[in-house]
């Protein structure tokens, strides 16, 4: 996988409340392009933050429709990523170039 791939792969990371909680699991979420594969996702975080991923789970949320004062509007789907990295590993985010 070329390094332009990598940067179009993994948009960044997902944080909430959810998030933080599977963090204390070992898992790691990112937000992911809508075409991205699973092998994809899994080379993308292992040559990006040098760590063994075990297993990866992706979750698609339909974007909602939401009433606006000026009438309709539609929020964005999105792709998640569940990322389960090997025993003792971390990904850092303020320490990654």
């Amino acid at each position: 996988m070329n390094q332009e791939r990598i940067y179009k792969v993994l948009l960044g990371p997902h944080v909430s409340e959810k998030s933080t909680m599977v963090g204390d699991q070992g898992q790691v979420v990112f937000k992911v392009a809508p075409d991205a594969t699973k092998p994809e996702i899994r080379k993308a975080v292992e040559q990006l933050f040098n760590v063994n991923v075990v297993s990866v789970q992706v979750n698609n949320r339909k974007g909602k429709n939401k009433r606006t004062m000026h009438g309709m509007g539609k929020r964005a789907a999105l792709r998640k990523a569940y990322v389960k990295l090997a025993e003792g590993q971390d990904i850092d985010f303020m320490d990654v170039e």
